[in-house]
């Protein structure tokens, strides 16, 4: 049986010379990869931009983390007044304002790779699904995907909340390990929301793939950030609903 926790995030920041520690977050989630959620979370929210901003991740009590941010970081506290609580099966809901779903300070993706080929596209559900060690154990976690150009893997998490998978993936890109995510295609393994467009976009995917449907918002984001968003995709077919230069098909 897939395990489901809670998982508190707390945020820790220097004000006025002395340390400030709020709950942020509740998550329902996989126990795990858990500094990774958080600061994947930080990141695919918009309260952190890179790795330099965070100083110490670190464990504040049993289900409970607190991630440490350095002296000058500002964060915007009324932006944590929302204290979303989040469940295993949806973000967005939690989120307790549409101000919350804004993305201000981020640009549309240029015309750049990566330039990946249908084949190579066709292969990836099986790699998927093949690399994911928890679900056939218990078939009951979802996965999130990153893999280069040629369709190598190159990082995946399991975690029963689809949104936390992705957030483990975008941690572990921000905290280094020489991934490339604007040359990179991040998979899910279920359909694709508003949120996960939003969150690829803050780790700095430009191709985002599914096995499930995309949502109409989850569209009309990937249009307005030029991200190349698929759906559908199998070992026989799959919809292009964005920026289709960077699929590559066999010439006719």
């Amino acid at each position: 049986v897939a395990v489901e926790e809670p998982l508190e995030i707390q945020l820790s920041v220097l004000r006025e010379g002395r340390r400030v520690e709020r709950p942020l977050s509740i998550t329902m989630r996989t126990p795990g990869q858990d500094a990774e959620l958080a600061v994947g979370f930080l990141c695919t929210e918009g309260l952190i931009r890179s790795a330099g901003e965070v100083e110490d991740v670190r464990e504040a009590g049993r289900n409970r983390i607190c991630v440490v941010l350095r002296e000058g970081v500002e964060v915007d506290f009324s932006r944590l007044e929302r204290h979303f609580y989040t469940s295993s099966s949806c973000g967005v809901c939690g989120k307790a304002s549409l101000e919350a779903l804004k993305m201000d300070h981020e640009k549309p993706f240029g015309d750049a790779g990566p330039f990946i080929s249908q084949e190579v596209l066709r292969g990836l559900p099986s790699r998927l699904r093949g690399s994911q060690e928890a679900f056939a154990e218990t078939g009951g976690l979802h996965a999130a995907a990153l893999f280069d150009g040629a369709g190598s893997l190159q990082l995946l998490r399991e975690d029963v909340g689809r949104h936390n998978a992705v957030d483990k993936v975008a941690g572990a890109i921000l905290r280094g390990n020489g991934f490339r995510p604007g040359e990179s295609l991040l998979m899910v393994s279920g359909r694709t929301s508003f949120e996960i467009l939003q969150k690829a976009i803050r780790a700095g995917v430009p191709v985002l793939a599914a096995v499930g449907a995309p949502s109409s918002l989850a569209v009309e984001l990937a249009n307005l950030f030029n991200v190349t968003l698929l759906g559908f995709l199998s070992a026989q077919r799959f919809n292009i609903y964005s920026a289709p230069e960077r699929v590559l098909f066999p010439a006719q």
